[in-house]
């Protein structure tokens, strides 16, 4: 099974590849997502990046993004932490 997958108007992402992007247990992705705790967006490429998916998630101050083909395989892979915003 693809670890990333396209099924219908769906995208299935392995918990173990969200779970590293954001520091998590790959066991609790699926509960942080119901609840809110891990937010996710996809978006889809035109132009020049057409065929390509960008997706996005975000727990806390750290982001996951994923640039992917339309078969799943990951073009590009970046993680973020956002600091505190400094003292005024």
């Amino acid at each position: 099974m693809a670890r990333i997958s396209f099924q219908d108007d769906a995208i299935e992402v392995d918990a173990e590849i969200v779970a590293e992007g954001l520091g998590i247990a790959p066991e609790h992705v699926q509960a942080e997502m119901r609840s809110g705790g891990i937010t996710s967006a996809c978006e889809r490429g035109i132009d020049a990046d057409a065929g390509t998916f960008r997706l996005s998630f975000k727990a806390g101050n750290r982001r996951l993004r994923l640039i992917v083909d339309a078969t799943g395989e990951v073009i590009r892979r970046s993680t973020l932490t956002l600091g505190d915003p400094p003292d005024r």
